[in-house]
């Protein structure tokens, strides 16, 4: 099969993968609004367990995945990965059928795990199946697979799990203690079908990887530019800057996409307006996807859509802070926009001239999505504090002037 036919057939079945388990993302931001409810958990940071539970597992598992791939090949990693996610969908049922939040969180890990593997294999091989001057369009064809189905799981599930939200917290205030358990044992329970489905489905879709066209390729090999001077891996500043760069930026998408409901309501929103604002967050996502698509590497270049965005990012989110009710709710969405071009521009930024060491690379970068686990649970805790929701928001700032430093000037320096 020839070069462009690698990228076609990757580009198509990635692009399925992509929107399927970008489901299995996305839903986090109206899970944590309806977990809250049902779990009767606290203000602050404790919600924010459901996205460090999820984050947290690819720091963790990254490097035994990025092992596992070595024996496996892409292939079947690929599909093992989203068997792993199946499982952690199942674990949804009996943790609904005991409110356990525990169990919830576990089951979050899992399926964490599994899209560590799926990360770890899938961003590598869409960047070395064709040129790498032009990955950061690919990617962001990922990313607009990705996003679009992260649009339309907060509505879905959000409608599931919390379709009478006008009327639910005033219902349940109402109830005595018997019959408020009953009651948020029911709807408890509404989470077992859309997650069972969301099983069926991952292992459906692991099977169809197993046996499609989709081509097995060695990023390590078909990497244009290869690393046999025997440098270990952190002696690549691009890349040990890139993970930090990388840390930092999933912090702040998860903070835009899965903050932004609890900080509507925190704006006076009500909970059936709020629990759709993460849908607002990925559409912007899509649109600045689009805009990379078409113009990365014809009109500008990775590094300065890096450096574009993280500007953007540091102004929408002083204006959050300034502004007061939804237009500053909207502000928080629109930095879907700031972040969408900088997963794909900093992924090949930092794996540039890795060589041997792709894959190793590649999981570091994987382990840097933990920023997702633990900035947002700063910014529970800041929120639940003096700083209150708004203002917690400032930490976002030196993210993005990280990010800025990076695009100009990070990304260049290849050797200390």
């Amino acid at each position: 099969m020839s070069r462009s036919s690698h990228t076609t057939a990757a580009v198509v079945v990635l692009g399925a993968l992509f929107f399927l388990f970008g489901f299995t993302t996305w839903i986090n931001g109206p899970l944590i609004g309806y977990l809250k409810i049902i779990c009767e958990l606290k203000d602050g940071a404790e919600p924010f367990y459901v996205t460090f539970a999820f984050y947290i597992a690819y720091f963790v598992t990254a490097l035994p995945m990025s092992a596992l791939l070595q024996r496996t090949g892409m292939k079947k990693g690929m599909m093992y990965g989203l068997f792993t996610m199946a499982v952690g969908a199942l674990l949804f049922i009996p943790a609904a059928q005991g409110r356990s939040y525990a169990l919830f969180l576990l089951g979050l890990f899992v399926i964490g795990t599994g899209l560590s593997l799926l990360q770890t294999a899938s961003n590598p091989y869409i960047t070395v199946v064709g040129p790498i001057e032009s990955a950061a369009a690919r990617i962001s064809i990922m990313g607009i697979c990705n996003k679009l189905a992260g649009v339309l799981a907060p509505i879905i599930l959000g409608s599931v799990l919390l379709g009478d939200a006008a009327t639910l917290k005033t219902e349940l205030a109402a109830l005595d203690p018997s019959s408020y358990a009953m009651r948020l044992d029911e709807v408890a329970g509404r989470v077992i079908m859309p997650y069972g489905i969301m099983a069926v489905v991952l292992f459906g879709l692991g099977l169809m990887v197993r046996f499609s066209p989709l081509p097995e390729l060695d990023p390590e090999v078909d990497s244009p530019e290869a690393a046999n001077d025997g440098r270990g891996i952190l002696s690549f500043p691009n890349l040990v800057l890139g993970v930090i760069a990388l840390f930092l930026y999933v912090g702040v998408e998860v903070m835009a996409g899965d903050t932004i409901g609890l900080y509507g309501e925190s704006q006076g929103m009500s909970l059936e307006e709020s629990k759709s604002l993460t849908s607002y967050t990925l559409g912007c996502m899509v649109i600045g996807y689009i805009i990379g698509i078409f113009g990365i590497p014809k009109l500008f270049s990775q590094s300065k859509a890096l450096a574009a965005s993280a500007v953007l990012g540091v102004l929408l989110t002083v204006a959050a802070i300034m502004l007061s009710g939804k237009a500053s709710v909207y502000c928080i969405a629109l930095l879907g926009l700031a972040n969408a071009l900088v997963w794909p521009a900093i992924w090949p930024l930092a794996i540039a001239g890795l060589g041997r060491h792709t894959k190793t690379g590649s999981a570091l970068l994987i382990m840097a999505i933990a920023g997702g686990a633990v900035l947002p649970l700063l910014y529970g805790s800041l929120a639940g504090g003096s700083l209150g929701h708004q203002n917690a928001y400032w930490i976002m700032v030196p993210c993005y002037l990280f990010m800025l430093w990076y695009g100009v000037k990070g990304s260049r320096i290849l050797r200390w």
